[in-house]
């Protein structure tokens, strides 16, 4: 030990596939499948599915992308709120090597069209409600990704503009698909942009190991547990939603979809479906202080709220605890794959 060019420790412990396996959350999906297979996965209005069901999605997804020439390093681009298929995208995308762009629904075309642009998104996969920015969008950029609709039969209104719908583009795919973690754990796993008000959007790539690592860090920090219901009132394109999709498949929790943030439908999701964990910004706890009284009746059961940004006003935390509700204050960027600051008073 005394020889500074001997160590023992390393001598025949070079890294190997039999010490040695990166970091991904792709392993959680993996592991909720096969550990909770026919445990509640994600709900949507009507839809109800399995962590088996979810994975298999996924790989049709990752197995369709790849027979549509994506691959390794290819970013797929989704314009959507917070539906099954933007969860899906989370996994199914980088399952295939590509990079996940979860676009800012709230932009206009022309922001949208440099996004598309400068991240060279060769996909999209646009909902309804959003048709009109993308086709607008679409039309201003050089390359012409392929286009794929969500045909989300609880909304009203919009067009379908792609070639197919997201339904017909992954029942093309294989549900066994023989899909593999990366060769590299710093391997790109999602593209995020600021929101360019200091000029246009800035790119900021995500790993495969930082979105493992801020998973777990999100179901430590927040003690989670076992088999969270968690309500989608944060927009999944936020950082990727803070990275709690792979937060809720590390979990074998599950995802209540939420396509807008309005008082009656958290209410309702937290008593229909009993909720115990969201996220949002003060406004949006603001928001829930004010409905009518009659609307926050019926809750039995405590619930997690996890806000960020500027501290909310004493009042408007001491009005959640006051219904039950226990408030934690974190905070972040884009560039720290969401929060990164825990306040623990």
């Amino acid at each position: 030990m005394s020889n500074s060019n001997h160590n023992p420790y390393v001598l025949g412990l070079e890294q190997n596939q039999a010490n040695y396996t990166p970091l991904s959350p792709l392993s959680f999906i993996a592991r909720a499948a096969d550990v909770y297979p026919n445990r509640l996965a994600v709900v949507h209005h009507t839809i109800r599915r399995t962590w088996s069901e979810t994975y298999q999605r996924c790989c049709q997804l990752a197995s369709a992308l790849q027979k549509r020439g994506i691959g390794k390093g290819d970013t797929v681009a989704v314009m959507a709120p917070n539906l099954p298929e933007l969860f899906e995208a989370h996994f199914g995308v980088p399952m295939v090597g590509a990079v996940l762009n979860a676009l800012n629904v709230r932009l206009d075309a022309e922001a949208i069209a440099f996004i598309l642009q400068h991240g060279e998104a060769k996909v999209v996969i646009t909902d309804r409600e959003f048709s009109e920015v993308i086709q607008r969008a679409v039309r201003m950029i050089a390359h012409k990704p392929i286009v794929i609709d969500i045909d989300d039969l609880s909304y009203e209104g919009g067009e379908l503009i792609g070639e197919m719908d997201y339904e017909a583009f992954i029942a093309d795919g294989d549900t066994s698909f023989n899909w593999a973690l990366p060769e590299s754990e710093w391997d790109a796993i999602t593209l995020n942009y600021t929101s360019g008000t200091t000029g246009d959007p800035k790119g900021v790539v995500y790993h495969h190991r930082g979105a493992y690592l801020n998973a777990i860090s999100n179901v430590v920090s927040w003690d989670m547990g076992s088999h969270p219901v968690y309500l989608w009132t944060l927009p999944m394109f936020h950082c990727n939603g803070w990275c709690f999709p792979w937060a809720l498949a590390a979990t074998a929790g599950i995802s209540v979809c939420l396509r807008h943030v309005r008082a009656d439908a958290i209410y309702g999701a937290i008593k229909s479906e009993k909720v115990n964990h969201f996220c949002g910004a003060p406004i949006v706890l603001n928001m829930l202080n004010n409905a009518p009284d009659e609307m926050k009746e019926g809750i039995a059961h405590q619930v997690k709220v996890m806000t960020a940004g500027a501290a909310p006003p004493a009042s408007v935390i001491e009005g959640m605890e006051a219904m039950g509700f226990k408030v934690t204050h974190v905070y972040g960027l884009t560039e720290t794959y969401g929060q990164c600051c825990l306040c623990m008073a």
